[in-house]
């Protein structure tokens, strides 16, 4: 039922693919306009940061965290393996958030599938992660961490994740044109949830209790399958998958909620805006 009305929205969207593509690029050019190298920072700027996480956290942090090994890049990587998704995820969400207040002009004046608007935003935050994810995986193939096709098992979390951003963003992006103090209380959630996700830590350092509360947090699952993809070099384990199921199941609920909400609250949206 769902998705028979999602169809006629999608297609007029696919219409717009090449608007879209050109706004992408429009966006990301913008963010370097009147530099010397101007694009190539897109690359530099992950590939700096990529470098300190590497030359940093693997000698500094490195050997204060159990559970990981204190030489070579072993850190780095498992570091990187969540972090580099977290910040796509918070960029993607944060962009959501804000996408019909910061284009309130275009709702007001022009007449197109606002489903575009949310492609652009989704299209910009993941061509910025495929960039750092290029640079990390160069990194990735000399760093001496275990290899394999378990690399593979990155793929399906990496779509589920996209999927749940868009649900979730567009839920808050509605929910902000009414509500403007979701933008703030989202940048301060963040933080927490980033904390309440083990990046920086693994998670068999904490307390029995509190690993349980940690495991319902789908960002959890999500960068367990990426560490155990690129950092352990396994295929998740069966009740692993079992759990990007669930996250998966979530953000079906979230599109679905988020696309019922925005239907019901449009001609509002406009008003309000």
């Amino acid at each position: 039922m769902l998705a028979t009305e999602w169809q006629p929205s999608l297609r007029r969207a696919w219409r717009y693919r090449g608007l879209v593509a050109g706004a992408v690029w429009r966006e990301l050019r913008a963010q370097s306009m009147g530099s010397l190298l101007g694009v190539a920072w897109l690359v530099l700027q992950p590939a700096a940061m990529v470098a300190l996480y590497t030359l940093v956290f693997a000698k500094v942090m490195g050997a204060r965290l159990p559970g990981t090994s204190t030489g070579g890049f072993d850190y780095s990587v498992y570091l990187c393996a969540g972090l580099l998704p977290w910040q796509w995820w918070a960029d993607g969400v944060q962009r959501l958030q804000g996408v019909f207040v910061r284009h309130a002009n275009l709702l007001k004046k022009a007449a197109f599938p606002r489903l575009t608007l949310v492609a652009v935003e989704l299209g910009v935050s993941t061509v910025q992660f495929a960039l750092v994810a290029g640079v990390f995986l160069l990194f990735w193939l000399t760093s001496g961490t275990p290899k394999g096709w378990a690399a593979l098992a990155a793929l399906p979390a990496l779509a589920v994740q996209l999927a749940l951003m868009a649900g979730l963003g567009v839920l808050l992006g509605v929910l902000h044109v009414f509500f403007r103090d979701v933008g703030q209380a989202l940048g301060v959630g963040l933080v927490f949830w980033f904390w309440l996700t083990p990046i920086v830590y693994p998670l068999q350092v904490l307390p029995a209790w509190a690993q349980g509360w940690v495991l319902l947090n789908p960002m959890t699952t999500l960068v367990q399958f990426y560490q155990a993809a690129l950092y352990d070099g396994r295929w998740p384990a069966a009740n692993e998958w079992w759990r990007l199921v669930a996250v998966a199941t979530l953000a079906l609920g979230l599109l679905a909620l988020a696309w019922k909400l925005y239907r019901s609250r449009a001609a509002e949206m406009v008003d309000e805006l």
